[in-house]
Formats: C-alpha cells, structure tokens, sequence
C-alpha cells in the first residue's frame, strides 16, 4: 500500500493522462486518512485548529497531496471510459470510483489491469 501510495505521491505527482485502477485509487485514499491521523493529533494537542476542526498542519498536508488527489481521480474516471470532468458530479463520481474500468483499451489508454494480454494483442497483429 505505501509503495503504491508513493508511485502516486512521487512518480505521478501531477499526471492527469491514463489509467488508475480502483485498487491504486482506494489505497490512495486510505493512505490519506492514516496519514492525516497524526497530524489531526498534533493539531488537538497543540491546539493549531483552524476554525471547527482543521488544524494547521492537516492543512499543509491536504494542500501537499491536492494534485495528486486530483490527479488519481482523473486517472481513475478515464479507467471507467469517462472524461475527468465526472470527477465534479456529485455521487455519480463515487458511484464511477466504485466501478469496474472498462476491460481493454479504451480512449485513454491501455487496461492496467491486463497490460501483458494487451501487448499480446499488438504482437500478432
């Protein structure tokens, strides 16, 4: 999960082409909120919230990972066949980030989930 959430965080920091699968997606996401725990921590015990309940370094740390974030979700509405604007869309996108990608290739890249059998597919042609 860490080594996934790193390639995320450092390789694709700002990559908004291809594909993410929901598994890259969702351990994204649990990642985050692990990783927010302390700093939430540290935010009540010092006392550096910031209005109701973000403290100040929870912010620094949702303002680090914003590409990112933004970044996987677009990836992962092009695995499912969708422009990344459905990102914007109110509980269609969560309904999309639950969905299966779309099997093969489709208009934004090739399947992560079966690159080798895709590959196999170009060799005989």
């Amino acid at each position: 999960m860490l080594e996934m959430y790193k390639n995320i965080v450092l390789n694709n920091y700002a990559n908004f082409n291809g594909r993410a699968r929901r598994k890259e997606y969702w351990m994204f996401v649990l990642a985050n909120v692990i990783i927010s725990i302390p700093f939430k921590i540290v935010d009540k015990s010092f006392n550096w919230t910031y209005g109701a309940e973000a403290g100040i370094s929870e912010l620094i740390f949702n303002l680090l990972i914003l590409l990112p974030t933004i970044g996987v979700a677009i990836r992962r509405m092009h695995d499912v066949d969708k422009s990344g604007w459905h990102i914007l869309i109110p509980f269609y996108n969560l309904y999309l980030f639950c969905k299966e990608g779309t099997a093969g290739m489709n208009q934004y890249g090739a399947d992560p989930k079966n690159q080798l059998e895709e590959l196999d597919e170009i060799g005989k042609e």
